[in-house]
Parts: structure tokens; C-alpha cells; sequence
């Protein structure tokens, strides 16, 4: 079941990638396969099981994935503090963007939960 799961997140990733080279040069590989999967995972409806348990195996490691980039936060601490104010926004702007986003999306789901307990 976990390596069902892995090939699914693998074939998203290089499915991005392909359309980044093909088509979408803006975005990332990686970011256009996590969008294709959101599509695929509304369609859906429902995570598949395999599909959980690659992603609760891939969260485990989470904390190693911060290392490099707090690495990178301390080594380029200087250029980070010339570049503050455009980095403070752009993280305001991305908090408000995700915070409307969330509540959209929270609102849909109970919504669809309480159809669901309805019928």
C-alpha cells in the first residue's frame, strides 16, 4: 500500500514537471503536480488509503526538510534583512490569501458534511 501510494505522489510530481517544460515555464514542477493532485483529490472526493499512509510516512520526516532552509535563513542573513519589507509582505499578503482560503474552504466542507449526515 505504501509504495502504491509513493508511485502516486511520484507520478504527480513528474506530471507537473512535464507540463512545466511543456507549457506552464512559471510555476515549479513540483507545485503544478501538488495542484494536479488537489484536482484529482476533489474529484475524488476521498484520499485513498494508499495514499494516506505515503503521506502520514512522508510527514515523519517533515522536520528534516526545515533543516536546510533555516541553514540558508542563517548563512544569507544579511541579504534577508536588505530585502525585509518586501518579505514581510509578501508574507502578510500569502497569510491573508491562505487564512480567506481556509475559511472557504472549511465552509464547503460543513456544508458537504452536514448534506452527507442529512441523507
Amino acid at each position: 500500500m505504501l509504495l502504491r501510494g509513493l508511485t502516486w505522489l511520484v507520478l504527480f510530481q513528474l506530471l507537473g514537471t512535464a507540463l512545466n517544460h511543456l507549457f506552464i515555464a512559471v510555476l515549479p514542477g513540483p507545485i503544478i503536480g501538488l495542484l494536479l493532485l488537489l484536482v484529482y483529490l476533489l474529484v475524488c472526493g476521498e484520499v485513498s488509503e494508499s495514499l494516506n499512509e505515503a503521506a502520514k510516512g512522508l510527514l515523519r520526516y517533515l522536520p528534516l526538510l526545515l533543516v536546510p532552509p533555516a541553514v540558508g535563513v542563517m548563512v544569507y542573513a544579511a541579504d534577508i534583512a536588505a530585502d525585509f519589507w518586501a518579505i514581510a509582505g509578501a508574507l502578510v499578503l500569502s497569510l491573508l490569501l491562505s487564512m480567506a482560503f481556509v475559511g472557504v474552504l472549511m465552509q464547503r466542507m460543513v456544508k458537504s458534511q452536514a448534506a452527507k449526515e442529512r441523507s
